[in-house]
C-alpha cells in the first residue's frame, strides 16, 4: 500500500541545500538517488530518511518532527530520524536511511545507509521468557511477534488465531477492498514467508479453549497444547448480531474479517443492485461509500436523528449526511429494523425497503470468555495495568479486549481503534521482555468517506462540551471535546498537522499545549 512521493524540491545528490536553510526539527523535502528523501537537523547533526511513509504512502514532509521522530500526516505512523525505522504503527516497514556530508556550507546526500530494524534490537531484552505464545492474529497480536523479534527476542514465538489468512489490513475492508480499488494481494500485512522467516510458529485456523495459568499452558479445540512462559491475549472483537426476527437470512452479512468482505463482494457483485446498511456508524457509512462506488442503491437505516452526532457533533453530522446524500445515499434516520422478510427490510416506522443484500454495522463486543474462564479480572474488557498485564503475572493483554488505564483520559478505557490495537501490540510485546513501559499513547483513528478522511484523537465521552472551529462543509474544521476545561479529543477534516500536534501534546500530558493549539 506504500507509494513513493513525487520527486520535488533540491537535489540534494547533486546540488545539495545550503546548511542555514536547515532549522531545528523543521523537515526540508528534496531527492536523492532517484528517490523523495527528508532532511533534518538535530542539533549538530544532519538527518536523512525516506520522504514516504511505508503505510500508504504518506508524504512525510506535510507531517511533524518530534524529537528524533517524524509522523505523517495520514494515519500517524512514525519513523526514526537514525535509522528510517518504523517505530510506531501502522507502519510496519522502515523507510530509506541516507548518508550525509557537509562540504563548502551546503549539505549533500552521499548514498545509502543499510537498513537497521530498531536502535532497541541492538541490545538483548531484559528479561527472555521460555516461550512467547499470543493469542489472536489480528492488529495486535500481529504488531506483537512482530515487536518480540524486533526487540532481540530468540526464543519459541507462536501466533495462534481462528482466522484462517494471515494477519491483514482490516481498515481496509469496509474502504478500498469493498469498493474493488484495491487488489486483494495488498490485504495481507505479511506473507507466509515472512512468519517463516523470523521463525514465527503460525498455527492458523486454531482456537484455543481454555487456559491453565498455574500451569502455563492452553488447550486447543480439536486436542493438543500448548505451553508458554508468557502469554499476549489479543482475542479481539466480534461484531454484534441484533435480535431482529429474520437476521439469520444468508442474504445478511456482518464485517469483520476478510472472508466476511468477501462474501459481501460476491454478494453485490454478479445482478445485485438495492443494498440495506443498518447502522450509520463508521463502518456502516464506509460500507455505504464503498457500495455506492460500485454503483449500488443503497439505504442506511439508523435510531438516530444525525449520522456520527453523538461522536462528531451536530454540524459535522449534518455535513457527513449531506455528502453521502450528493452521493445518493438514501437515509432512513429516527428508525430501526422490525424485521427482514422476504427480501425486505421492514421497518419499525412501517415502511419497507427491498433488498439484495443487508450489511449490518451496529457495533462489537469484546471477546472476553476465554479471559473469564482463565479467572482473570474483567470490566468491559480484559483488565491489564498500565504496562498491559492481566491479573495473571506473565499474561498480558492488548487491543479491542483491553481495558487499560489511559492518563490523557484519567480513566480506564477500551478503545476498539487499529493503530491503537497495533501499538499496543507492539508495547505489550517489549513488556513482555522487561522493557517496563507503560502504553501513553492516545487512541487514533481514521475514517474515509469518498475523499474526505476524518483523523480522530484522544477520547470524547457523551456529555462533552463540543466546539467547532472552522467549516465542514469547505473540508477545513476541528471539533473540539472538552470535560469541564479540559480538552479530551480532537477530531479533524483538512487539518492534519493540528491532529498530529494534538496527538503528542496528549500523550506528553501537555494541556496549556493543547489549549494553544485548538486556539488557533
Amino acid at each position: 500500500m506504500s507509494g513513493q512521493a513525487e520527486l520535488s524540491g533540491p537535489d540534494l545528490e547533486k546540488d545539495g541545500i545550503p546548511a542555514t536553510d536547515l532549522v531545528e526539527g523543521k523537515a526540508v523535502l528534496g531527492h536523492a538517488l532517484g528517490e523523495a528523501a527528508l532532511l533534518v537537523r538535530r542539533g549538530a547533526d544532519v538527518r536523512a530518511i525516506g520522504a514516504s511513509c511505508t503505510h500508504y504512502g504518506g508524504s512525510l514532509a506535510e507531517g511533524i518532527v518530534v524529537g528524533d521522530e517524524v509522523r505523517c500526516p495520514l494515519h500517524h505512523a512514525c519513523f526514526d530520524l537514525r535509522t528510517g525505522a518504523a517505530i510506531a504503527a501502522p507502519a510496519l516497514n522502515p523507510v530509506a536511511c541516507y548518508q550525509v556530508s557537509q562540504r563548502d556550507g551546503r549539505v549533500f546526500i552521499t548514498g545509502k545507509r543499510e537498513p537497521m530494524v530498531s536502535l532497541v534490537s541492538l541490545r538483548k531484552p531484559a528479561t527472555a521468557p521460555a516461550s512467547v505464545v499470543v493469542v489472536g492474529a489480528g492488529a495486535a497480536g500481529g504488531c506483537a511477534v512482530e515487536t518480540l523479534r524486533a526487540e532481540g527476542y530468540e526464543g519459541p514465538v507462536t501466533l495462534v488465531g481462528r482466522d484462517e489468512s494471515v494477519p491483514y489490513d482490516r481498515p481496509n475492508l469496509s474502504k478500498d477492498y469493498l469498493a474493488g480499488q484495491a487488489p486483494e494481494e495488498w490485504i495481507p500485512l505479511r506473507d507466509r514467508d515472512f512468519y517463516a522467516g523470523k521463525r514465527i510458529d503460525l498455527r492458523l485456523g486454531q482456537e484455543v479453549v481454555s487456559i491453565d495459568t498455574a500451569a502455563r499452558t492452553l488447550a486447543l479445540k480439536g486436542g493438543g497444547t500448548l505451553s508458554y512462559g508468557a502469554l499476549v491475549l489479543a482475542t479481539g472483537a466480534s461484531p454484534s448480531k441484533p435480535p431482529i426476527p429474520g437476521v439469520d437470512d444468508p442474504r445478511v452479512h456482518l464485517l469483520r474479517t476478510l472472508a466476511d468482505s468477501r462474501a459481501i463482494i460476491a454478494g453485490v457483485t454478479g445482478g445485485a443492485r438495492k443494498v440495506v446498511v443498518v447502522g450509520a456508524s463508521f463502518i456502516g457509512l464506509e460500507v455505504a461509500a464503498a457500495l455506492r462506488t460500485r454503483g449500488l442503491e443503497v439505504d442506511v437505516v439508523a435510531p438516530e436523528e444525525r449520522p456520527l452526532e453523538r461522536v462528531l457533533g451536530a454540524a459535522v453530522g449534518d455535513f457527513i449526511r449531506a455528502l453521502h446524500e450528493s452521493h445518493g445515499v438514501r437515509f432512513h434516520l429516527g428508525d430501526k429494523p422490525a424485521r427482514i422478510d422476504d427480501g425486505e427490510v421492514v421497518l419499525a416506522s412501517g415502511g419497507r425497503l427491498p433488498f439484495d443484500r443487508v450489511v449490518l454495522g451496529v457495533g462489537v463486543r469484546p471477546e472476553v470468555k476465554l479471559a473469564e474462564q482463565a479467572g482473570l479480572s474483567i470490566d468491559d474488557g480484559i483488565v491489564v495495568d498500565e504496562l498491559l498485564e492481566t491479573s495473571a503475572p506473565g499474561v498480558f493483554a492488548c487491543g479491542d479486549v483491553a481495558t487499560y488505564p489511559d492518563r490523557a483520559a484519567g480513566k480506564r478505557l477500551r478503545v476498539e481503534h487499529w493503530v491503537h490495537a497495533q501499538r499496543q501490540g507492539q508495547v505489550a510485546a517489549q513488556n513482555v521482555l522487561g522493557a517496563r513501559r507503560a502504553y501513553a499513547y492516545p487512541p487514533f483513528f481514521w475514517s474515509q468517506h469518498y475523499d474526505v478522511r476524518i483523523a480522530y484523537v484522544g477520547r470524547g465521552d457523551k456529555g462533552n462540551a463540543i466546539q467547532l472551529i472552522g467549516d465542514p462543509a469547505a473540508r477545513d474544521c476541528a471539533v473540539i471535546f472538552r470535560e469541564g476545561a479540559v480538552v479530551r479529543a480532537v477530531a479533524t477534516i483538512g487539518r492534519d498537522v493540528l491532529s498530529l500536534e494534538v496527538e503528542d501534546a496528549l500523550e506528553r500530558g501537555d494541556a496549556q499545549r493543547i489549549e494553544r493549539l485548538v486556539a488557533g
